[in-house]
């Protein structure tokens, strides 16, 4: 059985919420842990519920998200999917660390040397 993942999107990071989600990438995963295929699905407009029902009816396994209201997490939970909320960072990393089995709930992929000073 393969597993499907969905990352919520803003641009090339993790989106920062839920319920303001327009764009999601959606990948399969083989049996190896290898990615099968990816493909980008942009919604008609930003809806929390719009987007659970996309999660399910795609069969969606895993959702990586930044953050989302308890509404939701606690019905997708309840759904069987499992959820890796409050992740920051470029969504590739969020994969490729998915993929390795080190993306957990709170995880942050952005490097300090990457950000920018505001001082």
């Amino acid at each position: 059985m393969s597993l499907k993942l969905l990352v919520t999107l803003s641009e090339n990071d993790v989106a920062p919420r839920f319920d303001l989600t327009t764009e999601v990438l959606i990948a399969s995963f083989r049996e190896d842990g290898s990615v099968d295929r990816t493909r980008t699905v942009v919604l008609a407009h930003a809806s929390a519920e719009d987007l659970c029902q996309l999660i399910l009816t795609e069969g969606i396994d895993v959702v990586v998200c930044g953050g989302i209201e308890q509404e939701y997490f606690d019905y997708l939970a309840w759904k069987k999917v499992r959820l890796l909320d409050s992740v920051m960072g470029p969504w590739e990393r969020a994969l490729e660390c998915f993929r390795e089995e080190g993306l957990k709930p709170g995880t942050i992929l952005i490097d300090r040397s990457e950000r920018t000073s505001h001082d």
